[in-house]
C-alpha cells in the first residue's frame, strides 16, 4: 500500500492545524491581565490629577479618560465607550467604581480588585456598583460566548457536510445557489433554536429571544457561507482553512473566556473582525447593554456573509466556464475531419512524389519494379 502525495499532505496540514490550535489558545489565554482597559474618571477638584495618576501604573492596565459625571459615566458605560468608571467622592475617603460584569465577570472582578489596591496607597477605600450585572444564570458571562461558539460550529459543519456529499467545489452557479439556500435555511433554525435554549429554556441570557435569533442566524450564515467560499476556491483543504479562522484564530480572540482588554495586542487586534468575536460583542450588548454599540459587530458579519455568497458564486461561475472551455477543446479536436490525401508513392507522373502513380488496366498502380510473386524464382 503507498500513501499518495495528496494524503501526505493533508496529514502534514492536520498536524500544522494541532500545533496552530495549542499555539493560539495557550498564547491568548495563558497569562490574562488587563492591558489599557478604556476607563472614565469622575473627580470634581482632581480630575486631572487622577488621570495621570492611574496612567501611570505599573503595565499600563488602564486607559483613563476624564468624564463629566456620574450620569456621563453610566451612559459610557451602557454605550460600551468604557468599561469602568472610578468616581471620586471629595469630601469623604469612599470613591464608587461602576464596572459592568455583562462585559465580562472576569474583566469586573480584575478592575474591581485593581482600583481597591490603588485606592489603599492613598488611603482611600472603593465600594463596587455593577451597572450593567450578568444574568444569575450566566457563569463569568461566558454564556454568549458558547451561545456564538455554538452557531459558529453548525455553519462551517453544514457546509463540510455539503462538501463531503455532493463534492467540495459546486459544478456551477445554480447548485451554489442551492448549497447557499440550504444554509440560509440551516442558519434560520439554528439561529432560533440557540436562542430559545439560552433564553426560556435555560434562563442563561436576557434579552428579546427575535433579537438573538437574527444574531444568530446570521452569524451561522456568515460562517457557512465564508467555508462554501473557501470551499469553492481551495477545494476540500478550504474546510482546513474555515477552521483556522473561526475555531484557531477566532474563539480564542473572541473575548469569550476573557475580554477583549485582557487579551494580549495580536488576539486583541484580530477578535472583533472575526465572526466570533464579532458574534460574541453582539450577543452581550443585546443581552446586557440595551442593544448598545451592535453596528460594528453587525457590519462585521454581513460583510463576511456577502463575501462568502459572492466568493461562492463567483468560483463556481468560473469552474464551469473552465470545465465548458475543456471539453469544447477536447470535442474540436475529436471532430476535426483530415482531407482525404493520395499517399505519395515517390513513381508518380513527372516523377513528383506527391503525386499518385498512374493505374495500369484492372486497377493496379504501375510499378516497375513490382515482382508477381508466383512467378518469382
Amino acid at each position: 500500500m503507498t500513501v499518495t502525495p495528496r494524503a501526505t499532505l493533508l496529514v502534514i496540514g492536520v498536524v500544522v492545524l494541532q500545533l496552530l490550535f495549542i499555539a493560539s489558545y495557550v498564547g491568548a489565554l495563558h497569562k490574562p491581565r488587563p492591558r489599557d482597559v478604556p476607563f472614565g474618571v469622575v473627580a470634581p477638584q482632581a480630575a486631572a490629577r487622577t488621570v495621570a495618576r492611574l496612567e501611570r501604573l505599573p503595565g499600563s492596565p488602564l486607559d483613563p479618560r476624564e468624564v463629566a459625571g456620574e450620569a456621563a459615566a453610566r451612559r459610557q458605560i451602557l454605550h460600551r465607550d468604557v468599561d469602568g468608571a472610578l468616581l471620586v467622592d471629595p469630601a469623604g475617603t469612599t470613591d464608587t467604581l461602576l464596572v459592568a460584569s455583562g462585559g465580562g465577570t472576569v474583566l469586573a472582578t480584575a478592575l474591581e480588585n485593581l482600583l481597591t489596591a490603588v485606592e489603599r496607597t492613598e488611603r482611600r477605600t472603593v465600594r463596587t456598583v455593577d451597572v450593567a450585572p450578568a444574568s444569575p444564570g450566566d457563569f463569568d458571562g461566558l454564556s454568549s460566548f458558547y451561545l456564538v461558539v455554538g452557531w459558529s460550529v453548525g455553519g462551517y459543519l453544514c457546509a463540510s457536510i455539503l462538501a463531503v456529499s455532493a463534492g467540495a467545489r459546486p459544478a456551477n452557479p445554480r447548485r451554489a445557489a442551492i448549497r447557499l439556500g440550504a444554509m440560509a435555511l440551516v442558519a434560520a433554525v439554528g439561529g432560533l433554536g440557540g436562542a430559545v435554549i439560552v433564553g426560556p429554556v435555560l434562563g442563561a441570557l436576557p434579552g428579546g429571544v427575535l433579537q438573538l435569533w437574527g444574531l444568530g442566524a446570521l452569524v451561522t450564515f456568515a460562517v457557512g457561507a465564508a467555508t462554501l467560499a473557501l470551499q469553492g476556491i481551495f477545494g476540500i483543504v478550504g474546510i482546513g482553512l474555515a477552521i483556522l479562522l473561526v475555531v484557531i484564530a477566532g474563539n480564542p480572540s473572541a473575548g469569550g473566556a476573557f475580554p477583549l482588554p485582557m487579551l494580549p495586542p495580536f488576539w486583541r487586534a484580530i477578535g472583533p473582525a472575526l465572526p466570533p468575536g464579532a458574534g460574541t460583542w453582539a450577543a452581550r450588548s443585546i443581552a446586557y447593554f440595551r442593544s448598545n454599540a451592535l453596528t460594528s459587530s453587525l457590519l462585521v458579519l454581513a460583510a463576511w456573509a456577502a463575501a462568502g455568497v459572492v466568493l461562492t458564486l463567483l468560483a463556481a461561475a468560473l469552474r464551469q466556464k473552465r470545465q465548458r472551455r475543456e471539453r469544447e477543446g477536447g470535442q474540436g479536436e475529436l471532430g476535426q475531419e483530415r482531407p482525404y490525401e493520395p499517399e505519395p508513392t515517390g513513381d508518380g507522373a513527372g516523377g513528383r512524389p506527391d503525386e499518385p502513380a498512374p493505374r495500369a488496366a484492372g486497377g493496379r498502380p504501375r510499378n516497375d519494379t513490382f515482382t508477381d510473386p508466383d512467378r518469382a524464382g
